[in-house]
C-alpha cells in the first residue's frame, strides 16, 4: 500500500518537474534575448542606423558632430562588408526624404553598398520620393544610376513594374531620359507597351533626334507589339546603353570577394558598369555565368488562376517538363544564366522568343565590350582562366544553337582591330567561325582588312588556325544556305534568330568574296612559309569544301583555286598533298559536269562562265602532262623556265622530273616498287617502270597505298589503253 502511495506521489510530482524545467528554459531564452538586445543596443553600427532612422526633418547639418560620426561609421561598414537590407532601407529613406537637406544625399547614396540583396520596397519608396520635386537633378541621376547598378540584386520586381507608368513619366526630363530609358528597358513587359507611351517616345525622338537610348527602348516595344511601332529600327545599332561611370563598382567587387561565393552568384552581374578611368585595365570580374534564378524570389499568390500561372525556368529539370510548360515559362532575372543551362538553350531555340534574345544580346554585348574591348593593355593575362571559361561557355552555346549571337558578332568586328592574334586565340577564332553571312559590300572592311594584317604578321600556327576558322565559317554559310533557302531561290534567311534576309545573288557574292580572299591569303602564305606542308594541308581542307559547293550544298557557284595554291600542291614533296589535289580536281569535274547537264535540261540552271571551264581544263592538262605524260616545263603549261637554265641544272630528262615515278612525293614508292619487281637487279633504272605492264602494276601499287584521290582523278581524266609496245599507250580525256 505504501508502495502504491509512493508511486502515486511520484506520478503527481512528474508534471511539476516538467513545468519547472519549461519555466527554466523560457527564462534562459528571455535572458539570451535580453543579452542580445543589450549587445545590439551597444553596437555602434546599430546606434548609427537608429540615428538616421529617428532624425527629424530640419535638423541642421553643418556643425553636427553626431551626423558626421554616425555617417563615417556607416561608410566604414558599407565599404568593408556591405550593408544589410535593413540598413539599405534606412539610409535610402534618409537620403531621398531630404530630412537634413540635399547636401548629404550624394555622400549617402555612394555608400549604399549591398551585402546581399536590396529590398524592393525601399527602392519603390525612393522612386516615389522623386516626385516631391525638391531633389536636385544630379542627385536624381545618381539615384537612378544606383538602381541600374544593383538592379539584379533587388529581391523582386513586381512592385517596380506596378509603378511603370510613374517611372515612365520622367522620360520628359531631358537629363534623366537616358537613365530612365535604361531602367524602363529592364522593367518592360508586353503589358507595359501602350499606344500613348509609343507616341511619347516618338515625340521625344523628333525633339532630341535618333538617340540610342530611345531607339533601344522602341526596339523592345516593337518586339512586343510590332503593330504599335511603325518606326524603322536600324538592324545594326550600337550594342547596349551608354557605359556610365559607377562610383559603386570597386566597392561592390571588394564586398563580393569578402562575403564569399554564397553572395557572388547574386551579385555577379550587378557590377557591369565600368569606370572609364580604369577601363584600360583588363579585369575579368563579371565573366561568371550567373545561376538560374526566378524573376521574383517570393511565392506566387495562392489564388492565381492556372491559366495565368507561370513556371520559372529554374523549376524545369527535364525536357519533358519543358515541353509540357513551353508557353508558361518565365525567363530568369539574369539573362546571362541561359548560357549555362542546356534546357534554357532548348527553350530559346524552340520558342524563338524575340524579347528573350534581345535581353540576352544586350547582356552579352555589354559584358563582351566591358571585359575585352575596353582594355587594350595591362593585365592581358590577369584572370585569363575566368575569361577562358566564359568564352568556352559562349562557344558551347553557339554550337548547341548551331549559330551565333548578333552581340558577339558586333563585338568581334570591333575586337579584331585591336586583337594581337594570341590572346585567347582558339576561342576568338571559334567565335569568328560562327559569324553569319556578311554582305559583300561590308565584308572587306569588317573582316578582311583586320584579318589580313594579323595573317601577315603572325606565326605559322596562327595562319593554320585562321585557315581552319575560315573553312568552318564557309561550311556554316553553305549549311545555312542549304537549310534556310526558300523554295523560290530568291531570298535566304541568314540567321534564324534575326530577320536579316539576302538575295541569292547577294549570298553568292559574299561566298565568292570569301573564297577569293582565302585564295589570296593562301597564295602569299605559302610563299612566306616556304610551302610548309602543315599550312598547305589547311589550305587544301578549305578547297575540299569549295569544290563541292554545287552538289553538296546546292549553291550554284564554282570557284577554282588560284595558281598560287594549285602549283605548290602539285609540286609538294609529300604524297598526301598531291593526292588531295587530285581528289579536289576530280570533285571539280563532277560538279562542273553536273552543272553543265542541268544547264542543258532546265532553263533556271545557273550559267557557268567560260573562264571557269578554261581554268579547270588548264589545270587538268597541267596535271596530266606533269604526272602522266612526263612533259613538265613545256610551253603553255603555266611553269616555264629558260632552256639554258634547265640545261645548267644538269638534271637528265628534266621534263620527266615530276611524273608519278620521279616526283619527289612518289620517288620512294617507285624505288620500293622497283626493288620488289626486280629484286636481283643491281642497277636501278626507274625508267623501266614506264613499260606497259610494269606501269600498270605500279599504278595498282600506288592505289593500294590509300591514294584514292589520285585513283579517282586517273579514272575520270585518263583513258588507259594498253598496247604491245613499250609506251604507256594512254590518252587524256577532256
Amino acid at each position: 500500500m505504501a508502495a502504491s502511495i509512493n508511486l502515486s506521489d511520484s506520478e503527481r510530482s512528474s508534471p511539476n518537474d516538467q513545468s519547472v524545467s519549461s519555466r527554466s528554459s523560457n527564462r534562459s531564452l528571455r535572458v539570451a534575448e535580453k543579452e542580445r538586445r543589450k549587445n545590439e543596443a551597444e553596437d555602434p553600427f546599430v546606434l548609427a542606423l537608429k540615428y538616421f532612422s529617428d532624425v527629424e526633418a530640419g535638423t541642421p547639418l553643418y556643425g553636427n558632430d553626431d551626423f558626421e560620426r554616425n555617417l563615417v561609421l556607416v561608410e566604414k561598414v558599407a565599404y568593408s562588408r556591405g550593408l544589410p537590407p535593413e540598413a539599405i532601407s534606412i539610409m535610402l529613406e534618409f537620403a531621398m526624404s531630404l530630412r537634413m537637406g540635399s547636401a548629404p544625399c550624394v555622400r549617402v547614396l555612394k555608400c549604399l553598398i549591398p551585402a546581399s540583396v536590396v529590398p524592393q520596397e525601399a527602392v519603390v519608396r525612393a522612386v516615389v520620393w522623386l516626385g516631391v520635386g525638391k531633389i536636385p537633378i544630379n542627385t536624381q541621376i545618381l539615384f537612378i544610376k544606383w538602381v541600374l547598378t544593383v538592379f539584379d540584386m533587388i529581391d523582386a520586381k513586381d512592385q517596380l513594374r506596378a509603378i511603370y507608368g510613374f517611372i515612365f513619366s520622367y522620360v520628359t526630363e531631358e537629363n534623366l531620359c537616358p537613365f530612365i530609358c535604361h531602367l524602363l528597358y529592364l522593367l518592360t513587359r508586353k503589358e507595359s507597351v501602350r499606344v500613348f507611351r509609343v507616341r511619347k517616345l516618338l515625340e521625344l525622338q523628333s525633339k532630341l533626334g535618333r538617340q540610342p537610348f530611345l531607339l533601344h527602348l522602341l526596339s523592345l516595344y516593337k518586339v512586343f507589339c510590332p503593330e504599335l511601332v511603325t518606326l524603322s529600327i536600324p538592324s545594326r545599332m550600337r550594342s547596349g546603353f551608354r557605359n556610365h561611370i559607377s562610383p559603386w563598382k570597386s566597392a561592390l567587387i571588394a564586398v563580393q570577394k569578402r562575403n564569399g561565393p554564397q553572395v557572388a552568384s547574386s551579385m555577379s552581374l550587378a557590377f557591369t558598369t565600368m569606370d572609364k578611368t580604369s577601363s584600360r585595365k583588363r579585369k575579368h570580374c563579371h565573366l561568371q555565368i550567373p545561376a538560374l534564378r526566378p524573376v521574383v524570389n517570393k511565392e506566387a499568390p495562392a489564388d492565381q488562376s492556372s491559366s495565368r500561372k507561370v513556371v520559372p525556368l529554374v523549376q524545369i529539370h527535364s525536357f519533358a517538363q519543358l515541353l509540357e510548360n513551353m508557353h508558361r515559362i518565365e525567363l530568369p532575372a539574369q539573362m546571362g544564366s541561359l548560357l549555362g543551362s542546356s534546357l534554357a538553350l532548348q527553350y530559346l531555340d524552340c520558342v524563338q522568343d524575340e524579347s528573350a534574345l534581345l535581353r540576352l544580346n544586350f547582356w552579352l554585348g555589354y559584358t563582351l565590350h566591358e571585359e575585352f574591348l575596353f582594355c587594350g593593355d595591362g593585365g592581358a593575362t590577369q584572370n585569363s582562366e575566368e575569361a577562358l571559361q566564359f568564352l568556352n561557355k559562349l562557344l558551347s552555346a553557339h554550337h548547341f544553337l548551331q549559330e551565333g549571337f548578333s552581340s558577339s558578332e558586333a563585338f568581334l568586328y570591333k575586337f579584331l582591330n585591336f586583337w594581337d592574334g594570341s590572346l585567347l586565340r582558339p576561342q576568338i577564332l571559334g567565335l569568328l567561325s560562327n559569324i553569319p553571312v556578311v554582305p559583300s559590300s561590308q565584308i572587306g572592311r569588317l573582316l578582311f582588312e583586320p584579318l589580313m594584317q594579323l595573317f601577315f604578321t603572325s606565326s605559322l600556327f596562327f595562319k593554320c588556325g585562321l585557315m581552319e576558322c575560315l573553312n568552318n565559317m564557309l561550311l556554316k554559310w553553305l549549311t545555312w544556305h542549304s537549310v534556310y533557302a526558300l523554295e523560290d531561290d530568291l531570298d535566304i534567311s541568314l540567321n534564324s534568330h534575326t530577320s536579316i534576309n539576302m538575295t541569292l545573288s547577294g549570298f553568292k557574292d559574299s561566298v565568292m568574296e570569301l573564297v577569293r580572299f582565302v585564295g589570296r591569303l593562301a597564295s602569299v602564305g605559302l610563299q612566306i612559309e616556304g610551302c610548309h606542308s602543315l599550312f598547305l594541308s589547311f589550305v587544301l581542307d578549305f578547297y575540299e569544301t569549295v569544290c563541292d559547293t554545287f552538289l553538296k550544298y546546292g549553291l550554284p557557284l564554282v570557284v577554282m583555286p588560284p595558281s598560287g595554291v594549285f602549283y605548290p600542291a602539285l609540286l609538294a614533296t609529300d604524297p598526301i598533298s598531291v593526292d588531295r589535289l587530285a581528289y579536289i580536281m576530280h570533285r571539280y569535274k563532277v560538279n562542273l559536269t553536273s552543272a553543265k547537264a542541268q544547264e542543258k535540261q532546265t532553263k533556271q540552271a545557273f550559267h557557268i562562265s567560260r573562264q571557269t571551264f578554261h581554268e579547270f581544263n588548264h589545270y587538268v592538262v597541267v596535271m596530266v602532262s606533269c604526272l602522266w605524260n612526263s612533259k613538265m616545263f613545256q610551253p603553255g603549261l603555266g611553269i616555264q623556265l629558260g632552256e639554258e637554265l634547265l640545261l645548267k641544272s644538269n638534271v637528265p630528262q628534266y621534263w620527266a622530273s615530276f611524273d608519278l615515278i620521279h616526283h619527289p612525293a612518289f620517288m620512294s614508292y617507285a624505288v620500293d616498287f622497283h626493288q620488289k619487281c626486280w629484286p636481283g637487279k643491281k642497277d636501278m633504272d626507274l625508267s623501266s617502270i614506264k613499260h606497259s605492264k610494269p606501269w600498270s602494276w605500279y599504278l595498282e601499287y600506288l592505289f593500294t597505298q590509300g591514294y584514292d584521290g589520285l585513283k579517282q582523278f586517273v579514272q575520270s581524266n585518263i583513258s588507259r589503253q594498253l598496247t604491245a609496245g613499250d609506251g604507256q599507250g594512254d590518252t587524256q580525256q577532256r
